[in-house]
């Protein structure tokens, strides 16, 4: 009867650290170094082709580029209610 007990008891504690670990909510990474899921790689690509960015445009790359980046963070920062700044 005590083999029953502790097996019980050790299903039981392996279930609740397992359940512990797909309970935890994912967030979204404070560090922006952090390396990025595909899902959020193809999220952004599709925010700076929606601003304009063509990346078959190789005579205008960088200039392209930096406008659809600046669309894109402007986008971003009136989601979050935070004043864009201009950089010149």
């Amino acid at each position: 009867m005590k083999l029953f007990s502790r097996i019980g008891l050790g299903a039981l504690l392996a279930a609740a650290g397992i359940s512990t670990v797909y309970a935890q909510a994912v967030m979204q990474p404070t560090d922006p170094s952090a390396p990025k899921t595909r899902a959020q790689v193809r999220a952004d690509l599709k925010e700076w082709l929606a601003a304009g960015y063509d990346p078959f445009d190789w005579i205008n790359y960088p200039e392209n580029a930096q406008r659809a980046g600046r669309i894109v963070a402007e986008h971003r920062a009136q989601q979050q209610g935070i004043a864009p700044t201009t950089v010149q």
